[in-house]
């Protein structure tokens, strides 16, 4: 890996990106806290980016504020002080140490489903010979964001879980059938069942927490025709302004984000009521039911597959979720 400095005003580390590099990899081994730096690192680059989030193999990036950043396996810390950190081995060894960033969510209490998981897979396809499956895809997107929340001192429920899959950056995430429902239920095969679980695991922690603000975030990969390309969409119950307000706040800042990363692309996901879907109308906090695309599409690939775009998706939703409470 190629490094050199830039001597000026401040001095900017300057890195090489190698093939497979994405932005949160090249910052991370480059010893930089990528899920603070993410967007001032966007900013600095933005000219020598592929579609304002990929990088170009054996072009040079320059690194904000390495030199004031340092990140190993045990603490993550600035030079001027100390930061708090919390391990949650759920998210595996890579990313189980949380910066606590603020406390903007202080109080708060946030439940988080990801669709399908144990002898149900959800929607499959083939990517490079090797079976796909929404449920893995959804589970880390679910973990990433689960991170960002418990990172502004929300307290936050992983609903599916999985045992020995923490976060992962690979682009193939290999498929398996033991995750189990919280606190630690098998899943069952039938749906009804299986949907029911989980209505009932959030309902009894609703009433746990009686009193507090309290949110669900169901993530979902949609199954389409290969040719149907989708942007990011939310779904809410119809009589739940709360419900309504979150999914639209998230929804919100999609189209921020798009405006500002990628200025020449229009952003048509949306948010609309979805009362018919079985854990919409039977769950208690107000929540937002989230497709995050489609698994068949190439394009939509692309946002599923890329390890920085699942980060970008959660902190996306993250920030919409900030919103949705400090407003």
């Amino acid at each position: 890996m190629g490094v050199v400095s830039v001597q000026g005003q401040e001095a900017l580390q300057i890195v090489i990106a190698e093939r497979g590099d994405g932005i949160y990899s090249l910052l991370r081994k480059n010893g930089v806290n990528p899920y603070e730096l993410y967007d001032d690192f966007v900013a600095l680059n933005r000219d020598n980016l592929r579609d304002s989030v990929h990088l170009y193999e054996g072009l040079a990036y320059k690194l904000p504020n390495a030199e004031d950043k340092t990140e190993d396996a045990s603490i993550i810390k600035t030079t001027t002080k100390p930061v708090a950190g919390v391990t949650y081995p759920i998210f595996g060894k890579d990313h189980e140490l949380i910066e606590i960033k603020s406390d903007r969510l202080e109080g708060t209490v946030y439940y988080l489903i990801s669709g399908h998981g144990g002898p149900d897979p959800g929607a499959m396809t083939t990517y490079v010979s090797k079976s796909i499956s929404e449920d893995e895809y959804a589970y880390d997107v679910t973990l990433r964001l689960a991170r960002e929340l418990l990172s502004h001192g929300a307290k936050v429920y992983v609903i599916i879980r999985d045992p020995d899959d923490g976060i992962r950056d690979d682009r193939i995430l290999e498929m398996d059938k033991d995750e189990v429902t919280y606190p630690n239920d098998r899943i069952p095969l039938n749906q009804v069942a299986r949907l029911k679980q989980r209505v009932d695991a959030v309902n009894k922690l609703y009433k746990k927490h009686k009193g507090q603000h309290q949110r669900l975030i169901v993530t979902h990969v949609d199954s389409r025709t290969k040719g149907q390309n989708i942007d990011v969409f939310f779904y809410h119950h119809e009589k739940s302004r709360s419900g309504k307000k979150l999914a639209e706040s998230i929804h919100k800042t999609f189209q921020k984000k798009y405006k500002k990363y990628q200025p020449n692309r229009t952003y048509t996901g949306t948010f609309e009521d979805r009362s018919s879907l079985y854990m919409v109308k039977n769950t208690y906090p107000a929540m937002a039911y989230i497709e995050i695309g489609n698994i068949r599409n190439k394009k939509d690939q692309r946002r599923i597959l890329d390890a920085d775009n699942r980060q970008a998706l959660a902190k996306w939703i993250s920030e919409g979720v900030i919103l949705d409470y400090e407003e």
